[in-house]
């Protein structure tokens, strides 16, 4: 039997192999509650960190090296204005928001940390790099252990780094930030430069002492529609900067680096590919694309996590096998690790979701005719 880290390389690398990955993301809390009900005794014991492994779903095992790479210090979480109706909060993100008590809808974000040019300098304070702070106390013990690792070692936990589009969205807001690639061009590029090297000279002290399996850059760039900006603007801005810091992450041992956007990115593919990406996820079926698309569109050089809809998975067993069955010749040649294309939302029975884990598991080690029943 394989390892978790040869199956996974396997995998990525379009080689044959026991079986390929067994990832999945994690579940909404309203499912977790809902599978508590339904299956006590079976949930009882589960860890919920799917990212790492849950045994009892024979999920792979992964571990992620803690790097922090946030703000340090954090703005000052605190209540503005508090009626019967609502509650308006600055978060430690530094942005400013309105919330419902009803908890009914999403919240109206009225105000972020950089609005001008000159509010910038107090967002960088809080993104010193390679400070102590970032680390774990015990980081070299951990290091010891990894060393001596059967699975795939992860450089910071997911979302950890977010990405180039996402922390300028932070930082900005989405409105704001669609603006700011005209109005203050020289912001912008001082702000992607800054970036990038904020997360090389963060990471630096760690690649220096272990490699590691891939790095993550969350991006969620895309809508249904298509990006939230354009490739021009991303070529502009982001390339050379993605590029250099793939470059460094690669020359210091890190061997795959992944792009997470929800929708549809499939206009940026081409440059993120440039730039040096290996792959994308988690693939969102709801935006119209498909990772059997992307294949053909992109060839094996692109890696394919994610693609299972969820929204098939509260139909029937029949149609959760027939969408099984639609990655068949993605499992065969390799490069692709399905997983629900996001959290497990709550209309999921544990029934169903049991069900499509089975069938699943059928289809990673190559079991096609169970798909078939």
């Amino acid at each position: 039997m394989s390892t978790p880290l040869e199956r996974f390389i396997a995998c990525m690398e379009y080689q044959p192999c026991d079986r390929r990955p067994n990832h999945e993301l994690g579940v909404w809390p309203q499912t977790a509650d809902r599978w508590r009900k339904e299956a006590p005794n079976t949930v009882c014991n589960f860890t919920w960190d799917w990212f790492t492994r849950e045994t009892a779903l024979n999920l792979d095992r992964r571990e992620y090296i803690p790097v922090n790479y946030g703000f340090i210090p954090e703005y000052q979480s605190k209540v503005l204005e508090e009626t019967d109706e609502y509650k308006i909060i600055l978060h430690s993100k530094g942005y400013i928001s309105k919330a419902l008590k009803g908890g009914a809808c999403m919240d109206q974000y009225l105000k972020f940390p950089v609005e001008t040019p000159s509010d910038f300098a107090d967002v960088k304070r809080r993104l010193v790099s390679g400070i102590p702070e970032r680390y774990p106390a015990d980081m070299d013990a951990q290091i010891e252990e990894w060393l001596k690792r059967d699975y795939p070692l992860v450089l910071g936990r997911n979302c950890a780094a977010n990405g180039f589009y996402w922390r300028a969205r932070e930082f900005m807001g989405t409105e704001n930030l669609s603006y700011a690639w005209y109005d203050y061009p020289e912001l912008m590029h001082q702000m992607m430069e800054f970036f990038a090297d904020f997360i090389i000279e963060t990471s630096r002290p760690v690649l220096k002492k272990i490699n590691v399996e891939y790095f993550v850059l969350n991006e969620d760039m895309s809508m249904k529609n298509g990006p939230l900006l354009s490739p021009e603007t991303f070529r502009i801005f982001i390339l050379p900067h993605l590029a250099r810091l793939i470059d460094f992450l690669k020359s210091h041992g890190t061997r795959y680096v992944m792009v997470d956007s929800d929708g549809d990115p499939t206009q940026l593919i081409s440059l993120l590919m440039d730039a040096g990406v290996d792959g994308i996820w988690p693939i969102e079926r709801a935006s119209g694309i498909s990772p059997q698309e992307l294949r053909r569109k992109f060839g094996p050089s692109l890696r394919l996590w994610g693609g299972v809809d969820k929204r098939i998975l509260s139909m029937s067993p029949d149609a959760i096998r027939a969408h099984l069955r639609e990655f068949i010749p993605l499992i065969e040649q390799g490069g692709f690790i399905p997983t629900v294309d996001h959290t497990v939302p709550p209309d999921v029975s544990w029934d169903q979701f049991r069900f499509y884990m089975e069938a699943k598991e059928a289809l990673l080690s190559g079991d096609f005719f169970a798909l078939e029943r």
